[in-house]
């Protein structure tokens, strides 16, 4: 065989022997993580049961767990339950020097596992959670990354009911402090603690929607609690909460501005108007109860006045007040008719006795003169007739001369607020209420928004 035919023999053996070697290599990797599992987590080498050690191996010190989560969403602030609702990645990371491993040359970064009663974990529990679950689909949202050094990485999806005691006296113009408080079940400081991981220990998704509120910002802090049984650790995040007032000036403050400003109409209908008046008071009283109904329906039964009984309780009193003007108008329009029926009365009867008068004077006059002897006259005066013209300026009535009227005083005798005993006391009545209650309620939405901004800004 020629030398080169040698040459390319041993070129092909040597290609088939690299490419069976990659092959072994491969299948062998994967084998290895197999291997590396079965022995540190194999029956009798590894409990789950026993906690970790301290820092730097030493069993008198307590396990460090560092905590970190991303906020995904927050769903809903219920005002009524004093509830809101999260949904968030949570992670926590330890050191456990008994998984440690070969990194095959820092081939193998971690390992995975997705059974987390595998290894040792915190029993950590969310002190102030009312509801919570985890997520399964497609899979279970959770995994476990055990690190060649020894640190596991625990990370789930969950979601989260939990308390927020609020308090409501600036509702809505409030802002609210929810916690979330993460503790130690069993395990206490002198064994276990927690740590929030230093860097960004809370993230927050993008862009993240609340239907009436606004996440200002967040405060992390601890918050380790004392019990009979010892010391646990603690850890809480504090979410501030800016309640969206664009909402409420829709939905509340304008239209009961509105209420008000529609019971204000009776003030310019005519006194005589009375089913127009009553039924325009009774149908704002109606309709602003049912919007007070309404917006306390929403919110707990709390024992302090908010914000907003304040400013329903006063328009209420405004549309009332309204209801009880138009009473009263009636009530003086109705003495004025009295008053004016016994003038009316009075009047006839100082006529009925002045023609009394006359006629008894005018027989005392013929009294007189009966000796006299009185021949019929006819009913055609004479011009030369002295007798008939003496006669004449005695019967004489004296009229006054009508005046022109005056276009001025005609307007001014239609103006409410005229002089006249009959309707004067009435009308003044719903005048002076014309400018009393408008600028009454101005000065109350100057006293209203000032006192509960400023207590804001304090608060802030």
């Amino acid at each position: 065989m020629a030398p080169g035919h040698y040459f390319w023999a041993i070129f092909y053996f040597a290609c088939l022997c690299s490419a069976s070697l990659a092959n072994n290599a491969k299948v062998n990797f994967r084998e290895k993580e197999k291997k590396i599992l079965d022995q540190i987590l194999g029956a009798g080498k590894y409990d789950a049961r026993i906690r970790p050690s301290g820092i730097n191996g030493t069993d008198l010190e307590a396990t460090q767990v560092f905590v970190n989560m991303f906020l995904r969403s927050i769903s809903k602030i219920d005002d009524y339950k004093m509830e809101y609702s999260v949904q968030l990645t949570f992670r926590e990371q330890w050191l456990d020097e008994r998984l440690k491993f070969d990194d095959i040359g820092g081939r193998l970064k971690y390992l995975t596992l997705t059974e987390a009663n595998r290894v040792w974990m915190p029993d950590l529990f969310f002190s102030n959670e009312k509801e919570g679950h985890f997520h399964n689909i497609i899979m279970p949202n959770v995994y476990i990354r055990i690190f060649p050094y020894g640190s596991v990485l625990y990370s789930i999806r969950i979601s989260l009911t939990l308390a927020c005691p609020m308090n409501l006296k600036l509702y809505p113009l409030d802002r609210q402090v929810c916690s979330l408080r993460m503790a130690s079940y069993g395990w206490t400081t002198a064994d276990l603690v927690f740590l929030w991981k230093e860097g960004d220990p809370v993230q927050v998704v993008k862009n993240l929607h609340l239907p009436r509120f606004t996440l200002e910002k967040f405060l992390t802090d601890y918050c380790n609690s004392k019990t009979n049984t010892g010391e646990y650790s603690c850890l809480k995040v504090d979410l501030l909460f800016k309640r969206e007032f664009s909402y409420y000036l829709i939905q509340i403050y304008i239209p009961c501005c509105m209420l008000v400003i529609v019971s204000w109409v009776s003030f310019w209908l005519d006194q005589g108007a009375v089913p127009a008046r009553v039924s325009l008071g009774v149908t704002t009283l109606l309709t602003m109860a049912t919007q007070t109904s309404g917006i306390n329906a929403s919110l707990p039964p709390v024992s302090y006045t908010k914000a907003i009984d304040v400013w329903t309780g006063v328009c209420l009193t405004f549309v009332f007040g309204a209801l009880l003007e138009f009473a009263l108008v009636n009530y003086a329009s109705r003495s004025a008719d009295r008053a004016a029926d016994m003038h009316r009365e009075n009047m006839k009867k100082k006529r009925r006795e002045l023609e009394q008068a006359s006629l008894d004077a005018a027989s005392d006059l013929l009294d007189t003169d009966s000796n006299a002897t009185f021949a019929m006259k006819p009913l055609v005066r004479h011009p030369g007739d002295p007798l008939a013209l003496e006669k004449l300026r005695q019967c004489e009535v004296h009229m006054q001369a009508p005046k022109r009227p005056n276009c001025c005083r005609s307007w001014l005798a239609k103006f409410p607020t005229r002089t006249q005993r009959k309707c004067s006391r009435s009308k003044r009545i719903d005048v002076i209420s014309r400018i009393t209650f408008p600028l009454v309620f101005a000065l109350f939405n100057l006293v209203y928004w000032s006192t509960y901004l400023f207590r804001e800004e304090e608060e802030e």
